[in-house]
């Protein structure tokens, strides 16, 4: 088993990257055959129902996980809830999952999200450099729609 901090956690929701801050995060890399991954995310209650819905539904999802530190790229895993604890002002949040895509695959898929906002040219080199060292994809459609 290796374990990482979780540096940053985006929940995707039809190709948009919705930034969830962390308390706190780790993740467990089990090393095993099917190749599951831990991820533990303690964050605020104030997202308590987007996790509860999605432990209900028990439907797979799409999340990205930034380790180490905030210069890394983000992992992509399809992961499922597998349980959510209460704890003061906080829950703590367990997903169970897999990688789900490879490096270029996420880079293609933020290429065409910029394309797709409008970006182009150095603008587009420009924003998409920021998104890869920043990781606040969320923050900065929010911005761009305004």
């Amino acid at each position: 088993m290796k374990s990482f901090k979780i540096i940053a956690l985006q929940l995707m929701d039809q190709q948009q990257a919705i930034e969830i801050p962390l308390t706190d995060g780790l993740v467990i890399n089990m090393e095993s055959e099917d190749g599951e991954w831990i991820i533990e995310a303690y964050i605020d209650k104030q997202f308590r129902q987007s996790f509860q819905e999605k432990y209900q539904n028990q439907d797979p999802f799409e999340i990205r996980v930034v380790i180490t530190h905030s210069g890394n790229d983000p992992a992509p895993f399809t992961v499922q809830v597998h349980s959510i604890q209460e704890l003061d002002q906080h829950i703590s949040v367990l997903l169970k999952g897999k990688l789900s895509k490879k490096r270029i695959e996420y880079l293609e898929l933020l290429l065409n999200e910029l394309i797709k906002e409008g970006y182009n040219g150095e603008a587009l080199r420009a924003e998409f450099k920021n998104r890869m060292r920043t990781k606040k994809a969320s923050k900065d459609n929010e911005k761009l729609r305004s």
